[in-house]
């Protein structure tokens, strides 16, 4: 008989890798399947139960770890997208002294019932702590609205954010602990669980109030509360002829994909965008006026919107600027993404991958200007509509592959 051609397992990209993280400040490496993520990672592998599941959607909160110093969802991070990165959970605040006084105000304030929200909680209050010294109530409450709790409704916990601030800005700031160092994809293999990494740098002292103009103040914030992504695309026609095609305000929404336009007058459009993420699925119902500036060949996109279902309101700023490529043969379109998420859904502007999502969005708008412009119908565009977990997997994918 001859011999049966080899086939590759569909198991077989389930095979397990080996990750190496800092977790809060211990060397670990542990073998996991691609699709672990990373609650399950250092709840399992590393024993650190602390760190809560509970929608395991990104939605609840209850899982967000800290993620070189950034909050993030746990239970939607894959372990080895964070490959030598530093990790921080409720266990890693020991020496930390934010977080003791945070730990005090919530016991005071009575920020705290059943506690399974708390870890979570927690990891929001410090980030809120260090990052806005000057947060008032409104601002802390829009930081917290990504961590559902469904005991204390909510008046503790902003309380104890609040004397928290208080007592920084009555110390002129507050001092960070020492953080283990992050350790390189080309470092030396780790050891155990049980050792703990030598080396620390130096602490960093938080300024009880930044210049608000300063770049340091707020990184990846233009404005108070809103949150700012750039990226650029290629089309295949003359700045002039792209400039003339973006000055209709409707051909210009149809080609993002999930828009719907409805109503267009001049330089202003009504419609709606449906985005879909996993099992949660959204559609913002609103409006968006277009500024252009014909000497610079730059404009802005104004909208917003609220989702019907979940009362979600959403702000966005979309500016783009004409580059002439191959001697004015060819466009770059370089884009400014200013936005601001409010209720429930406002956990997703948080996400590690929203970065990642926005990117490949632009790219996606940038098909389907390029083929609008080449003569396609609204029907015949590359990409119809937004499916982020299709999105996020092609990423998730990209960076495995990486």
């Amino acid at each position: 008989m001859s011999a049966m051609p080899e086939t590759r397992s569909p198991l077989a990209a389930l095979e397990r890798k080996p990750v190496r993280l800092l977790v809060n400040g211990e060397a670990v490496e542990h073998l996991v399947e691609p699709r672990t993520h990373l609650g399950d990672f250092v709840r399992e592998q590393c024993g650190l139960t602390g760190t809560h599941l509970g929608c395991e959607h990104g939605v609840c909160g209850a899982c967000t770890v800290l993620l070189d110093g950034k909050p993030v969802r746990s239970c939607i991070t894959f372990a080895v997208a964070c490959e030598s990165r530093k990790v921080t959970t409720i266990e890693g605040y020991g020496d930390d002294p934010v977080m003791a006084l945070l730990r005090k105000a919530f016991n005071q304030e009575h920020a705290l019932q059943c506690g399974y929200c708390t870890p979570g909680m927690l990891a929001t209050a410090r980030d809120i702590v260090t990052r806005l010294p000057d947060a008032d109530e409104q601002r802390i409450r829009l930081e917290l609205s990504g961590n559902l709790c469904r005991c204390t409704g909510y008046v503790g916990i902003v309380r104890a954010i609040q004397s928290v601030l208080v007592q920084a800005r009555a110390q002129g700031g507050l001092q960070l602990a020492a953080a283990a160092p992050v350790v390189s994809q080309h470092a030396a293999p780790m050891q155990t669980f049980a050792t703990r990494a030598a080396d620390a740098t130096p602490a960093a002292a938080i300024p009880a109030a930044p210049a608000p103009a300063a770049p340091e103040a707020a990184a990846g914030e233009s404005r108070r509360g809103w949150s700012q992504m750039q990226g650029s695309f290629e089309v295949d026609f003359p700045p002039e002829r792209v400039w003339e095609f973006m000055g209709d305000v409707r051909a210009l929404a149809a080609c993002l994909p999930g828009a719907e336009v409805q109503e267009a007058d001049g330089s202003s459009v009504k419609g709606r965008i449906a985005v879909k993420f996993g099992p949660i699925s959204a559609a913002f119902n609103g409006a968006a006026s277009l500024e252009r500036n014909a000497a610079t060949h730059s404009g802005m996109l104004r909208g917003a919107g609220t989702d019907t279902v979940s009362q979600s309101r959403a702000k966005g700023d979309i500016g783009y600027q004409l580059v002439a490529l191959d001697g004015g043969q060819r466009t770059r379109v370089d884009i400014t993404l200013e936005h601001m998420l409010q209720g429930p859904l406002a956990q997703f502007s948080r996400s590690g991958l929203v970065r990642d999502f926005v990117s490949r969005m632009i790219t996606q708008f940038g098909l389907n200007l390029n083929a609008s412009m080449g003569g396609a119908r609204a029907d015949q565009l590359p990409v119809q509509k937004i499916g982020l977990f299709r999105m996020l997997w092609q990423v998730v994918v990209a960076r495995l592959r990486g």
